[in-house]
């Protein structure tokens, strides 16, 4: 009994194989942040190593996403963050939402929850020192209180 279970899981575990994800590569660049604020260079390359993975439309894919289930969880993960804040849509959004992000990123940054410990199991270089806290931290809340005063 138990041989055929492990059969039938094989069998499950291969077919699944066949039915990847569609990878969060490319899409629009036109609403990204940067085309309409001054986003640092110091600061881009934070976001880059932190926050893109899930939350532009460039996510870096590690090997192991090209296995099913964990491929769909990532696809998941991706989605779900990105349904919370996009940085290459980011000017689509209307001022008073852009703000509010901002004001967000500072705050999940600021209360360690982000980048999520989940991502930084397999992402230690996404972890954030203090001062690269600090840095997303105050450009976040100077670009919110800009938009804001226009």
């Amino acid at each position: 009994m138990l041989k055929k279970i492990l059969i039938g899981l094989l069998v499950v575990l291969v077919v699944i194989q066949f039915f990847p994800v569609k990878k969060n590569n490319g899409g629009s660049q036109a609403h990204t942040i940067g085309t309409a604020y001054p986003v640092p260079e110091n600061v881009a390359i934070i976001l880059k190593k932190s926050c893109y993975d899930c939350h532009s439309n460039t996510t870096t894919y590690p090997w192991y996403s090209r296995i099913q289930p964990v491929g769909w969880w990532l696809n998941h993960h991706v989605d779900e963050g990105k349904e919370h804040l996009n940085f290459s849509e980011f000017t689509s959004y209307p001022a008073k939402k852009q703000a509010h992000k901002l004001e967000e990123v500072a705050e999940t940054v600021d209360h360690n929850e982000m980048p999520l410990n989940s991502y930084l199991w397999i992402h230690t270089d996404a972890r954030l020192t203090p001062q690269e806290k600090q840095t997303l931290m105050s450009w976040a809340s100077q670009l919110q209180h800009q938009i804001e005063l226009q």
